[in-house]
């Protein structure tokens, strides 16, 4: 047999360290920055952390800092190849326009569901009125 194994663990985090990263959490954000640290629940320590906020085919980036995260918040973790990170169809804009449109879709999205449930209300079906929750 090889001697090759695959960890399916945090232990398969080590090859990660000092590399930068893409982190996806339960609530929707997501986070870039360069692993430092990790223990064996896969809590992150991250440093010169930015939150990216896509719309669209724009983004904007909010600096975070060193961030800490705790390892049942992660949905998806990915490390970024610095090659191809500047090849990106994607335009950057500033974080208060980012945000300024991110909250115009989040009302059109309300105003949308609420027809939606009021519809599917007076249909007979039930509906869960879930304002913001966890996405998984």
């Amino acid at each position: 047999m090889d001697s090759f194994q695959i960890f399916t663990t945090s232990t398969s985090l080590v090859d990660c360290v000092d590399k930068k990263l893409l982190v996806v959490l339960r609530d929707g954000r997501k986070l870039i920055g360069i692993l430092r640290s990790f223990d064996q629940f896969a809590n992150l320590v991250l440093q010169d952390t930015i939150e990216r906020i896509y719309v669209g085919d724009a983004y904007g980036d909010i600096p975070r800092g060193i961030f800490i995260i705790r390892g049942e918040n992660v949905v998806l973790l990915g490390e970024i190849d610095l090659d191809k990170e500047d090849e990106s169809p994607l335009r950057e804009v500033p974080v208060e326009e980012i945000l300024q449109v991110q909250r115009e879709e989040m009302e059109a999205r309300v105003k949308r569901d609420k027809v939606k449930n009021k519809f599917l209300s007076e249909q007979g079906f039930s509906v869960d009125n879930v304002e913001f929750g966890e996405l998984y």
